[in-house]
């Protein structure tokens, strides 16, 4: 039996990508994306709306596409794996969090969130991959080594 770890998700950034780089020069971006449900009540009647927030991660090239294109507010079609790793704080208490490595990232809208619009570099789709050419080797082999995580 085989398993699956699979995230696909649509949502708007909270706020600008971050970029930084591991040691050994791999770009990596992280930002969150907002996600809204929303139902309405059975007793009252009322719409309501609960939103999740999710942490993305980035590698390789895509990372700096990101950063280049995509701005708070905007909205955005994630694809990825869900991942969970540990890091020490500060004050080195350890902590773990949980995050989307994402393998597929596709502008939605335009580049100021307000609807509809270009894909990456202003492209014509409104769903353009972000990567352009196919990831080199290794560019998404599995995510980094604990010890080149920048943040």
């Amino acid at each position: 039996m085989s398993s699956v770890n699979k995230a696909i998700l649509i949502g708007r950034l909270g706020r600008d990508p971050e970029l930084k780089y591991t040691p050994s020069g791999r770009p990596v971006a992280n930002f969150s994306i907002a996600t809204d449900s929303v139902w309405k009540d059975k007793t009252s009647g009322e719409r309501q709306t609960r939103t999740e927030w999710h942490r993305i991660v980035v590698w390789g090239p895509q990372a700096e596409t990101c950063q280049k294109y995509l701005a708070k507010g905007r909205e955005v079609f994630i694809e990825g794996e869900i991942r969970t790793r540990k890091y020490e704080d500060k004050s080195g208490v350890e902590r773990s969090i949980t995050e989307i490595e994402a393998r597929d990232v596709r502008f939605l809208g335009s580049r100021d969130g307000a609807g509809a619009g270009g894909g990456a570099g202003g492209g014509g789709r409104r769903d353009e991959p972000m990567g352009g050419d196919e990831p080199a080797a290794g560019d998404f082999g599995g995510g980094p080594a604990d010890d080149e995580i920048p943040f």
